[in-house]
């Protein structure tokens, strides 16, 4: 969307307020189905730098998500520009992808379809 859903928007700001880390949505991203819950920027962070740091390979790039200039973001009088996911999954046909839920960041405007709620296949 070259001009972000204010819908959107005020569902990320609600959830960077930190009024609610329940809030499951869907969106399409690039023709991607991206499923989950939505996370505060802050705590979403904190998660890819606990699972980086417990890796031997990418502990270093922890730090990265740890720093930063903290006063550009969400939270602090500027407008969300990014959705934070955790617990989510691609969904790719009958499969979501991984299947434990993991950790995406994805830009508002970039949304090109989105509703409340999330996916899960049954089967039956």
């Amino acid at each position: 969307m070259s001009n972000p859903d204010e819908l959107l928007v005020a569902i990320s700001a609600a959830v960077e307020s930190e009024r609610s880390n329940q809030m499951s949505l869907t969106v399409v991203v690039g023709g991607a189905v991206i499923t989950g819950r939505l996370a505060p920027e802050a705590v979403w962070r904190e998660r890819v730098a606990e699972v980086l740091k417990d890796s031997d390979h990418l502990g270093p790039f922890s730090d990265v998500f740890t720093r930063g200039p903290r006063q550009n973001r969400p939270g602090h009088g500027e407008t969300p520009t990014h959705l934070h996911f955790h617990l989510a999954r691609i969904l790719q046909g009958s499969l979501g992808i991984p299947e434990t839920g993991g950790m995406y960041r994805v830009a508002i405007k970039d949304v090109s379809a989105w509703t409340v709620g999330d996916f899960s296949y049954i089967d039956q």
